[in-house]
Parts: structure tokens; sequence; C-alpha cells
């Protein structure tokens, strides 16, 4: 997979950097515009938190007794996009990456300082990020909606529409963000514009 080049997030003016591929996106745009520039934006904020850190430092549980590091934010987000978008909107029959039944928090759980465990968790969110993307862009309209009896995913237990999933993705990347940032800072002391 091709990698772009990222800005260095961390200024030391703490002012945004010209080359931010966060930054200069759509302004004016429509209502599907923003949705999905917003959760680009979320997504490129975790990548960039992420860089530089070997597999310790992203299993490293550095806010402690909190069992949350960086690799299973990555993983847990992967789980997420996973079951919003393939299971739930596209109707695909496919089982959870980490969790089970038996391992709720397998997200967490299986967050091990093992270079493999850190690029399949990147291999597996990239993957449901580009899945996400596809289907957002094929959608007809974001009025599609899909059935979420078991209220997993904020609908009340009925219908809900891609728009309210992607308001819902937004807003499950930004509270994550906070934790990302605090993780990020208890590991090397670095933080971001």
């Amino acid at each position: 997979m091709a990698t772009t080049r990222r800005a260095d997030m961390f200024t030391a003016d703490g002012k945004p950097s010209d080359d931010d591929p966060r930054e200069n996106g759509p302004t004016l745009g429509d209502e599907r515009t923003t949705l999905v520039e917003t959760l680009r934006f979320a997504r490129l904020t975790l990548e960039m938190k992420c860089e530089g850190l070997d597999a310790e430092a992203m299993a490293r549980r550095s806010v402690p007794p909190s069992t949350m590091s960086l690799l299973g934010l990555v993983r847990h987000l992967a789980e997420v996009e996973r079951a919003t978008f393939r299971v739930l909107m596209a109707g695909q029959d496919v089982p959870k990456l980490y969790c089970s039944d038996t391992d709720r928090d397998g997200d967490f759980d299986g967050a091990v300082a093992d270079p493999r465990v850190v690029a399949e968790a990147w291999d597996a969110w990239r993957a449901e990020v580009d899945f996400a993307n596809r289907f957002v862009a094929e959608a007809p309209s974001l009025d599609i909606t899909a059935e979420d009896p078991l209220n997993q995913h904020g609908s009340g237990g009925g219908a809900t529409s891609l728009r309210e999933m992607l308001v819902g993705m937004v807003w499950e990347y930004g509270r994550h963000m906070g934790h990302v940032d605090l993780l990020r800072e208890r590991i090397d002391g670095r933080i971001g514009q």
C-alpha cells in the first residue's frame, strides 16, 4: 500500500503546518461532503498521532488503570468501522475482528507489543476505512436506512440512516481522539496542534 507524506503535527509553536493533510479541505460543501471531510480529518488525526511509535509504545497502557492503548484504539476503531458500515449499513455477514461473546474487550485485550499485531491492526483499520469510504461514495443518498433492532448503533432499536451513522462515526472518533492525545502525551510528551 502506498503511503503519503504526513505533516509533522508536532509543531514547535502549536500552529498548523502548511502541509498538514487535514487543512485546506472542502469548506463549503454539501452535507455529504461535510460529513465525509470531517470523518477524514478525524481518521488522519489517528494516524498522525500514532506516527513514529514502535510496537511497545503503541501497545503501552500509559494511563493506568485504563487498559486503553493506542494500538487498542486502532483495533477498536477498526471494529467499529466494520460493525457500522459492513455489517449494519451494507448487511454483510462477517465476523468481528477482535471481540467476541467471551471477550468483549478483545480489541484492547489483544493489543500486545508485537510488530505483526500492530501491522495487522493498521491493515484491518485501513481496509475498513476503505470499505466505508466506497460505501458512502456509492450510496445514492444519506437517507438510506438499516435496521438496528438491538440498538447497537444508537438508533433506539429501529431504523437508522447513513447520515446518522456518519454523525455517529464522527462522534466516535472525536471522543477517542481525546484519549489518543492523552495516551500519546503520556508515552513521550508529544502534543499536537
